[in-house]
């Protein structure tokens, strides 16, 4: 096993160790006696893969020089060497992103032979049936470059860093849950009950009922060809993929956290059974916003989400926004207080939450024009991105070809609204404002 694969094993342990965490974290309970073992077996195998790892390097970055005495004989050649700590290029960081990327497409031209190539390219190559196949062109970008897409990736996005993010080991994920759509009794936690009774009396049994979550990631995939022209200058080879694809893979993110049909993509908040939607006002006129809307959407959100929740709205929808009062005698107290100004907050405002304009959200007057949404409560998985360079796509055009994989999935957590105690209004992380028109 190499050290690379040593790494990969080692972080392959923590995410699973991970994934069993993450797992009581999100049902509210202590750890199993099965889930304590088989966390410490996880971690136990994390620290001896990165142990053995450890002692790899430190062989690999030293040469003994010259055979030690056998015990015993006379050193007829008198002292040996000492131990020689070379410089070795396989071992050094890359330059730059850029600098990776021209050193794929050197290595998959025509005729390059793997004496030439840069050992850096060569670690972790599989000698088998594996994922990347030098022989194409083909060569998985480091870690640490992929890692940094998918941080620029949140950086750039909107929504995918507020959502609950959950490591995946596999290709598929599946989350107990409590089944609970109602806080009447008897159906609080999905059935359990607790009883007053007097002195004797027998007790009463009741138990919680539970439910399924099922992730399986989907794939989202990005292309770039680049010129002879380009790939002479390796800064802005390597800041034009890094800027240009992180932006992009951050907006089809939020764009399918929010609108996302499931089946080739994640569920979107729109398509989500326990979104709550509110109905607009009788003779209220279309595309308009009146101060009765927001007022609804609020008492409709679970009241747990108020600390978390955000307005996502359209950029269309602020002229709307900064006339709405609500009527105090003869005049009116705005509703919406803008960044900074009264609110002194870094956003604008709605009832004290924070108003953020995304692209994704719909046009004023249609349904996602202006959403309250807690994204604590949508679940988003995913896996490290993978990225590989070929020359022989594009041979004939002279251009470089280099392939993005980045592989997530989301959902909410809640599978319908929850209908209180007292009252029937349901509630939800999740409430949108029904289309006036």
């Amino acid at each position: 096993m190499t050290v690379q694969e040593m790494r990969q094993a080692a972080q392959n342990a923590v995410i699973r160790a991970q994934a069993i965490r993450n797992l009581i974290t999100a049902e509210n309970r202590s750890a199993t006696d099965d889930e304590n073992a088989r966390f410490d077996a996880a971690m136990n195998e994390h620290d001896r893969y990165i142990a053995d790892a450890a002692r790899e390097e430190r062989v690999a970055a030293a040469t003994v020089t010259g055979a030690a005495p056998r015990a015993g004989a006379p050193n007829l050649d008198g002292p040996r060497s000492a131990t020689t700590v070379h410089d070795r290029r396989e071992d050094k960081p890359w330059e730059s992103f850029g600098h990776m990327l021209m050193a794929v497409r050197a290595a998959a031209a025509p005729g390059m032979q793997t004496a030439d190539m840069d050992p850096r390219l060569l670690r972790g190559t599989p000698s088998g049936m594996g994922e990347q196949l030098p022989s194409d062109g083909g060569y998985a970008v480091r870690p640490d470059f992929s890692d940094e897409l998918i941080k620029r990736t949140y950086d750039t996005g909107i929504l995918v860093g507020r959502c609950k993010s959950m490591p995946m080991a596999g290709n598929n994920l599946i989350i107990n849950g409590i089944d609970e759509t109602s806080r009447a009794t008897g159906s609080r936690w999905g059935g359990i009950r607790a009883y007053w009774a007097n002195e004797a009396d027998v007790y009463t049994g009741s138990k919680p009922k539970m439910r399924q979550l099922k992730l399986a990631l989907k794939k989202l995939t990005g292309l770039c060809y680049a010129t002879d022209e380009l790939l002479e200058d390796a800064p802005a080879l390597g800041s034009l993929i890094m800027d240009g694809f992180s932006e992009e893979f951050g907006f089809q993110a939020d764009d399918a956290i929010i609108n996302g049909i499931g089946s080739d993509r994640p569920l979107g908040i729109l398509q989500s059974a326990a979104t709550v939607s509110v109905a607009k006002e009788t003779g209220q006129a279309a595309a308009t916003l009146v101060p009765q809307n927001l007022a609804k959407m609020r008492s409709r959100l679970w009241a747990k989400s108020r600390k978390n929740a955000v307005w996502l709205v359209n950029q269309d929808i602020g002229a709307e926004l900064g006339l709405l009062k609500l009527p105090v005698g003869t005049g009116g107290q705005s509703v919406y207080l803008p960044a900074n100004g009264l609110a002194g907050q870094p956003y604008d405002t709605l009832y004290g939450m924070p108003v953020i304009e995304i692209e994704q959200a719909a046009t004023l007057g249609t349904v996602g024009d202006i959403m309250l949404v807690d994204l604590s409560q949508y679940i988003f998985v995913q896996k490290p991105m993978q990225t590989a360079g070929s020359i022989h796509v594009r041979f004939i055009y002279d251009e470089m070809t280099y392939r993005f994989t980045w592989r997530v999935d989301g959902q909410s957590a809640w599978h319908q609204p929850l209908t209180p105690k007292n009252g029937t209004a349901t509630q939800s992380p999740f409430v949108t404002l029904a289309t006036r028109s």
